[in-house]
C-alpha cells in the first residue's frame, strides 16, 4: 500500500538573496516521501508565492492525494493535481520510489541520456554597480554570471560587473519588473555586450519589444512559460528560448515532455531551478541533454546542503552520486 508523507523544512541562504519583487534569507520547501513494500523515494518543491503557492497550501494539495493513495500512479497524477509545486514533489516522489522497486535508474525508464557535469551560472542578487562587481569578483570560478536586475541602474550594473570580469558572460534578469518600452531600450543599451540572454523581462503576457524573435539579446520566457501548452504562444509573441523548471511544470514527466516538445518546436532550452537543495537539482540536472544553457545554482546559495548531493566546482554542476536520487539505493 503506497503511502505519503509531507515535511516542511527550511534551509538558509548564503547572506541574503534578492530579485526585484523579493528578498530572502531563507527558503521554506516541501519534501514528499512515497513509501511501499519497504521501498522509499523523495521529491522536493518550492512553494513559490509569484504563483500563489505557501507551504501550507502545497501540504495540503498533497495531503489531498492520501485518500487516494491506494490508485495513485505518476501517470494519474498528472490529471489529479495541476501544473505546480505540489505535483512536482508528488512526481519525483513516485519517480524515485519506482527507481528502488524496479531497480532500474529513472534516466533508463524515460530513455534519457545519462547526466553529465555542466557548466552552470551562478546567481548575482539584485544591488547596486559596485556591489554586484565586487560579487561577480568573488565567483571568479564562474565565466557564466546570471545577474538579477529590477527597474534602476540595469546597464550601470552590467558595465560594472564587465569592468570587474571582462572574461565573463551575461544573463540578465529582470524577473518581469520591466515595461515594453524599457524592454526595448535595455536590448539596444545591450549590444555588443557578452549577454547571451535576458530572460523574462516583462510580465507574462505583455506583449515583447519584437513578435519575429530576430532582435537581440535574445529573450527568454520563465514566469510565462509552466507546461507544453504554453508553447505556441510564446513563439508567437517573440520568445525563443524558454526556461523549463520542474515547480513550474509540475514534475519530471511534464518537464521532459516540454524538452521534447520545445527542441521541436525550435526553442532553445534553459533549465533553470528555485533556490532549493540537491534533492531539486539532481532530477532537474536529468534534463542537462536538452539544454543550451544551465542554471542550476539553487543549491550553492545555501550555508548547507545535504550530504553526498551534486557538486559544484569551476563554475560546473556535476550528479551527485547514484544512490541520492533517482537510481537504485
Amino acid at each position: 500500500m503506497l503511502s505519503l508523507k509531507t515535511t516542511i523544512e527550511e534551509w538558509p541562504v548564503t547572506g541574503s538573496f534578492r530579485i526585484s519583487r523579493s528578498e530572502i534569507t531563507k527558503v521554506t520547501v516541501a519534501v514528499v516521501t512515497a513509501s511501499r513494500n519497504g521501498y522509499s523515494g523523495r521529491g522536493e518543491c518550492r512553494p513559490y508565492p509569484r504563483y500563489g503557492e505557501t507551504p501550507q497550501s502545497v501540504k495540503a494539495q498533497i495531503d489531498s492525494l492520501v485518500p487516494k493513495a491506494g490508485g495513485l500512479s505518476i501517470d494519474n497524477l498528472q490529471d489529479i493535481l495541476p501544473a505546480g509545486a505540489a505535483r512536482n514533489a508528488a512526481d519525483l516522489a513516485l519517480w524515485d520510489l519506482r527507481a528502488q522497486e524496479e531497480r532500474r535508474a529513472v534516466t533508463d525508464m524515460l530513455g534519457l541520456a545519462e547526466p553529465r557535469a555542466r557548466q552552470t551560472a551562478f546567481t548575482l542578487s539584485v544591488a547596486a554597480p559596485q556591489a554586484m562587481a565586487v560579487a561577480a569578483q568573488k565567483a571568479s570560478s564562474h565565466q557564466l554570471l546570471k545577474m538579477k536586475t529590477g527597474q534602476s541602474e540595469t546597464v550601470n550594473c552590467v558595465k560594472a560587473v564587465l569592468t570587474a570580469r571582462p572574461d565573463a558572460q551575461l544573463i540578465i534578469d529582470a524577473n518581469e519588473a520591466l515595461t515594453t518600452a524599457q524592454c526595448r531600450e535595455l536590448q539596444s543599451a545591450l549590444a555588443g555586450t557578452p549577454t547571451r540572454l535576458i530572460e523574462q523581462p516583462i510580465p507574462a503576457g505583455s506583449p515583447l519589444p519584437d513578435p519575429s524573435g530576430q532582435s537581440t539579446p535574445i529573450i527568454c520566457a520563465d514566469e510565462a512559460l509552466h507546461t507544453r501548452s504554453d508553447l505556441p504562444a510564446l513563439w508567437a509573441a517573440g520568445y525563443r528560448v524558454v526556461n523549463i523548471k520542474l515547480d513550474k511544470a509540475g514534475g519530471l514527466t511534464e518537464a521532459v515532455k516540454l524538452a521534447r516538445a520545445a527542441k521541436t518546436q525550435g526553442f532553445q532550452i534553459m533549465l533553470g531551478c528555485m533556490v532549493g537543495t540537491s534533492l531539486a537539482m539532481m532530477p532537474a540536472l536529468l534534463l542537462e541533454s536538452f539544454a543550451d544553457v544551465i542554471d542550476l545554482d539553487g543549491a550553492l546559495l545555501l550555508e548547507r546542503d545535504h550530504t553526498n548531493g551534486v557538486g559544484y566546482e569551476d563554475g560546473m554542476i556535476r550528479p551527485a552520486p547514484k544512490g541520492f536520487w533517482g537510481y537504485p539505493r
